[in-house]
């Protein structure tokens, strides 16, 4: 049996109502297991708490009930488990090179000193992007600076990387790209990923495993495995297969959300 890198167990999660009378519920009982190496997608449509759910993984955000353990490689405690996190936007620092960018994070991780060099030379050249060491955020494309936000937190050789629409913000051709070139940087680094988007042709063609999402509060209403070989090319017929279908389920249970 693998081992689990993410296990949550009948997580939920409230938030006040505006004007603070009373709570509602945002994702309501959501199980889900990630196994150790693995890329899981969660999909689901805006808003509907994804990015929220990732937080409360990350610990960044507080939970009702339930239950969240992230396993760092050597054990079962969420205190010692590194996590690395690329968000919608890059998030870099302006005034920092991108080099020093990278150190930024392994300092906030209380990576030995020594290794800075070699982790920001070896991870930029994982992501394509070797010669930029000097180089500022805003004289970059946004591809690039998304490439250097992955490079970040793959520096920090985390136990798992969490990934919050990370191309959303991107004109489709470079995300398309990014995707491709994605897939190829991570047979290389090997991390466990919880990804979240609201595309799922995007999930399909990225993951090993697909949890869709409803609309709030949110439930995991169906768990699908992708098991389509890599590498994979965007233009398989058999992605498009498995996405149509998807699409339909995913239509059938949005109307009933909102009937």
């Amino acid at each position: 049996m693998s081992a689990k890198a993410v296990v949550i167990k009948n997580l939920t999660k409230k938030f006040a109502n505006p004007g603070g009378v009373g709570e509602f519920t945002v994702i309501d009982s959501i199980s889900l297991e990630v196994e150790r190496g693995a890329f899981a997608s969660i999909v689901g449509p805006s808003g509907c708490g994804k990015s929220t759910l990732l937080n409360i993984v990350a610990g960044i955000e507080p939970y009702d009930s339930g239950q969240v353990q992230v396993h760092s490689a050597g054990g079962t405690s969420n205190s010692t488990a590194r996590i690395g996190y690329v968000f919608q936007s890059p998030r870099l620092l302006n005034w920092l090179s991108v080099e020093d960018n990278i150190k930024f994070a392994l300092e906030a991780q209380s990576i030995d000193k020594k290794r800075w060099n070699g982790q920001v030379k070896k991870y930029l050249e994982l992501v394509g992007l070797s010669g930029q060491e000097l180089n500022y955020p805003l004289k970059l494309s946004g591809g690039m600076q998304q490439r250097v936000a992955i490079s970040r937190a793959l520096a920090i050789e985390p136990d798992i990387l969490l990934m919050d629409e990370p191309f959303s913000h991107l004109d489709e051709i470079t995300a398309r790209k990014m995707r491709v070139d994605l897939t190829e940087i991570l047979q290389k680094a090997r991390p466990t990923i919880l990804f979240v988007t609201h595309s799922l042709r995007e999930a399909v063609f990225l993951s090993e495993e697909v949890y869709m999402m409803s609309l709030k509060p949110a439930r995991i209403f169906k768990h699908v495995r992708v098991d389509i070989p890599r590498p994979r090319q965007p233009e398989d017929p058999r992605l498009f297969d498995l996405e149509k279908n998807l699409v339909q389920e995913f239509f059938a249970v949005l109307e009933q959300n909102l009937r």
